[in-house]
């Protein structure tokens, strides 16, 4: 008998299901591939290009109207971006190729600090992400209330009609900015190209 319960025993904590473990942490360097997948995006990439004309459309084309910088990121004198963008996109009945406009008031970064997002790699745009020398000053904290609060970055959700919205939702790549960040903002160990 007492063989027979030993081996009713055995056999019920075979069944039993393994104590449950903590759940897994996300890992850092794969949640900024999500950060990296929204700022390479056209709605990030065309206010952040790689040199001094801004580029447009879900095409990412050059700029019309040989747009450029300027020397505080709010275009050149004579033709500040808010000449075309206003405060709010316009009513979808105006059409399509129709400039946008967000409260915050239309810009690229400025030259000091290009925040450039257009072909980085995963390592050089993290780096470059995360240095305040880059970034225009900002902690990680202040990194993350600007993707979390920023009118310019929100409107890439929202950017007007006839164009794409960033395809990651905005829940998801504060989430994953904010696991980056959580982890010390490790960055990949591939050589960057830049």
């Amino acid at each position: 008998m007492k063989r027979a319960l030993l081996l009713l025993a055995a056999v019920a904590c075979a069944h039993e299901p393994p104590p449950s473990a903590a759940p897994a942490k996300p890992d850092p360097v794969a949640a900024f591939e999500t950060v990296k997948a929204v700022l390479q995006s056209p709605r990030c990439v065309n206010c952040h290009p790689d040199g001094d004309r801004p580029t447009q459309g879900d095409d990412m084309h050059v700029h019309q109207q040989f747009v450029v910088r300027g020397p505080d990121g709010k275009g050149a004198p004579g033709l500040a971006c808010t000449t075309c963008h206003g405060l709010a996109n316009l009513p979808d009945s105006y059409g399509p190729h129709m400039p946008p406009g967000t409260s915050e008031g239309w810009r690229l970064p400025p030259p000091e600090h290009r925040l450039v997002f257009a072909g980085r790699t995963s390592k050089a745009l993290c780096e470059q992400f995360k240095d305040p020398k880059q970034n225009g000053g900002l902690s990680m904290a202040g990194l993350i209330e600007h993707v979390e609060h920023a009118p310019l970055v929100l409107w890439g959700w929202s950017p007007g009609y006839g164009r794409e919205k960033v395809k990651i939702s905005h829940e998801e790549f504060v989430a994953a900015f904010k696991a980056w960040a959580g982890a010390g903002a490790p960055c990949a160990t591939a050589v960057a190209s830049r």
